[in-house]
């Protein structure tokens, strides 16, 4: 089985080109940078994932996706190789997209929204008392119409 879900935030805009030919399909490349959970001394604390899209992914990632947007993506890897310009073999590792969707909110990404950041994580504050403990309040009388009460 060859599955990838990697979570991470583009490093630039989605490079976008069409194919030629009567069916001109969109293709998209981008990078994410994945943030690594362990990391040595000395190490990088990110790794960065070439990413490609095509279709109707790649028109998605063409229209929404910018730098620093974080998304949720799973594909499958792919090698390849190719002779670069001065004759040598280049070998190339990348995700196929095959879904993507965004894993924030828009106000969160622009660390809007009373969102904070620590540690590493959005974290939303806590509720002061006029927005209550966050729970929506049912109506009395609705418990028998609830089917797991």
């Amino acid at each position: 089985m060859n599955k990838v879900i990697l979570m991470g935030r583009l490093t630039r805009d989605p490079d976008v080109r069409y194919s030629q030919g009567e069916s001109a399909t969109a293709v998209a490349r981008y990078t994410l940078a994945v943030d690594r959970r362990f990391r040595r001394d000395g190490d990088q604390s990110a790794d960065f994932i070439g990413c490609v899209a095509f279709g109707r992914q790649a028109e998605f990632a063409e229209k929404y996706l910018r730098q620093g947007t974080k998304i949720a993506i799973s594909g499958r890897i792919q090698t390849g190789s190719y002779t670069n310009r001065d004759g040598q073999k280049v070998y190339t590792t990348d995700v196929v997209v095959e879904d993507q969707e965004f894993a924030e909110s828009k106000a969160a990404g622009g660390n809007a929204g009373g969102f904070q950041q620590q540690g590493g994580f959005q974290s939303a504050p806590a509720p002061s008392a006029a927005a209550g403990d966050g729970f929506m309040n049912i109506p009395d009388g609705i418990d028998e119409e609830l089917p797991f009460s």
